[in-house]
């Protein structure tokens, strides 16, 4: 038996130096200064390297042309706390990309190509604390539930991206947000930003300039007036009360919804009344049958 295990040491002692050196290896023409940091910062990168570490904790990619991030890419790096993918070619980030980074803590997708936030995109993040989503010029559309799940996020940036409008639900998913960025966009001050300017005006406090650092087109005709921007800090709730008569398509499903489960209920109340009338009207023959019959 000792001369089995003597054996087997010099076999073990090759195939672990093996896996620590496949461990620690770094990709070509990138950057390791410890065993868990990888920088490939501006090496003209048009893909993922190959070769990350799989313990690699902070993955810097920024300044490449990197044009797409597979879906199952985060799937080995369960360590990776902290990705920097800015100034790239990215358009679009594929929804559960990132839910299986349990431990990512920032992440920058800013100065990309990105056009929309789909839904999901940010599904059981629930580690995620800074997320940069600015400088994206293209970037017009973010999902409802977009940031569903975020319950750590403290950060979120938006600034100069095409955003004209924002759904206050997206933020309202938000409970540990400190900062918000979202300078620089082209609002329009329509009656569908009604509710996200009431939101601003609440939490001017998570806004690193305020109100003063927004603006917004007035519409016209249901057109943009063309170069006029107004700072939302000289607009108040009453410029948009022309819109508390309006009702969104959401307003209209709930009002339906809530008419239909009135009428049901209203259908239902008839039929127990009826019912109830019917068995009372038996029972009243039925004693007064008996009653004749007593007195008989």
């Amino acid at each position: 038996m000792l001369s089995c295990v003597r054996w087997l040491q010099p076999l073990l002692a090759l195939l672990s130096s093996t896996l620590v050196s496949c461990g620690n290896s770094c990709p070509p023409s990138c950057l390791c200064p410890d065993h868990h940091t990888v920088d490939c910062t501006g090496q003209g990168l048009t893909r993922l390297p190959d070769s990350i570490p799989l313990d690699v904790r902070r993955l810097l990619l920024s300044d490449n042309g990197i044009p797409w991030i597979p879906s199952d890419f985060l799937v080995l790096y369960s360590d990776l706390v902290y990705l920097d993918l800015r100034n790239n070619s990215l358009s679009r980030v594929e929804p559960g990309t990132l839910s299986t980074s349990s431990r990512l803590v920032f992440l920058d997708l800013g100065s990309n190509n990105l056009t929309e936030i789909p839904s999901g995109t940010f599904r059981d993040s629930r580690s995620l604390i800074k997320l940069r989503l600015g400088n994206n010029p293209y970037l017009s559309t973010v999902g409802t539930d977009a940031f569903s799940g975020l319950s750590s996020l403290r950060e979120l940036e938006l600034e100069r991206n095409a955003l004209s409008g924002l759904d206050v639900g997206v933020l309202s998913q938000l409970p540990s947000l400190r900062v918000l960025r979202l300078e620089g966009n082209p609002w329009v001050c329509n009656c569908n930003f009604a509710k996200l300017f009431l939101w601003l005006t609440e939490n001017q406090h998570k806004l690193p300039t305020g109100l003063d650092g927004m603006e917004c087109s007035l519409p016209v005709d249901g057109r943009q007036v063309d170069g006029r921007q107004v700072p939302l800090s000289m607009l108040s709730e009453d410029s948009f009360r022309e819109c508390r008569g309006i009702l969104t398509l959401t307003d209209y499903l709930v009002v339906i919804f809530s008419g239909i489960c009135v009428s049901v209920a209203a259908i239902m109340a008839s039929f127990f009344l009826a019912c109830t009338v019917h068995c009372f009207q038996r029972w009243s023959k039925f004693t007064k049958s008996d009653k004749d019959d007593m007195d008989e």
